[in-house]
């Protein structure tokens, strides 16, 4: 593993890290939602001069989302692709897409064109004093089920873990891509946004907040929601907790 300066005190290598990032897209069954997201995506990227690539992450979708996201890296030398062979899991998609990243900064969003990328570049100069941007959503635009479990989610994560966050399920985040060399991930489900923040935290990497807003989603299927996926994710949280306090 490459040794790293202490979080947060990396003011020099900031302002080349502002100019070099990875952004890439976890998507599963996202065939009508992933064209576009790439689109707008890339004509912000290019907006920025930026040293950039831009990462599709199929998550074993069924649908045709692995033959498009290939027909636009194809198309675009900037844009690449990763597949799993079968459907693993939203943490597992997230692990293989920071996995993918070789920019220094890395910046993920649902494929589902639930947000709005053009958001994202004025997050940048807060890299200059943090590690990590976690963003909140404004008005949040699913159901009440879902908001209601969000909220308790993100209550309880940050009870338990001492962070003081408002949405910790917002995927709408930007990180600097060193993090995942001293953090090791071992959640494949809805757990992983909580054990990214919960290690990084325990690391000392600073961690601020910004809000972001979120839209109805217009094509494809929600799965966040499933029982089995929440419940699994809430066992599943206690146990992290015991790992990161003996820093396994």
């Amino acid at each position: 593993m490459t040794p790293h300066s202490s979080p947060a005190s990396r003011l020099d290598s900031n302002k080349q890290a502002a100019l070099s990032i990875s952004v890439f897209f976890p998507c599963y069954n996202e065939q009508d939602n992933v064209a576009q997201t790439v689109e707008k995506a890339l004509a912000v990227l290019q907006k920025l001069n930026a040293d950039f690539e831009l990462i599709i992450v199929d998550d074993g979708s069924s649908d045709k989302t692995g033959q498009i996201a290939d027909q636009i890296a194809a198309a675009n030398n900037s844009v690449k692709v990763v597949h799993h062979q079968k459907n693993l899991g939203y943490g597992a998609a997230l692990q293989s897409g920071f996995n993918a990243a070789t920019k220094h900064l890395v910046f993920y969003t649902d494929g589902d064109a639930q947000f709005d990328i053009a958001e994202m570049p004025p997050l940048l100069p807060l890299m200059a004093q943090y590690d990590i941007v976690s963003c909140y959503r404004l008005n949040r635009r699913d159901s009440i089920f879902r908001r209601f479990n969000g909220f308790c989610w993100t209550k309880l994560v940050c009870l338990l873990f001492g962070l003081k966050l408002r949405d910790i399920d917002c995927a709408f985040k930007l990180y600097k891509t060193e993090i995942f060399d001293n953090i090791q991930l071992a959640s494949t489900g809805a757990l992983i946004d909580a054990e990214i923040l919960a290690r990084a935290a325990r690391k000392g990497y600073r961690i601020t907040q910004e809000p972001v807003h979120h839209y109805p989603r217009t094509a494809g299927e929600q799965t966040g929601a499933n029982l089995r996926v929440i419940l699994r994710a809430f066992r599943e949280l206690l146990k992290l907790r015991s790992r990161i306090r003996s820093q396994k």
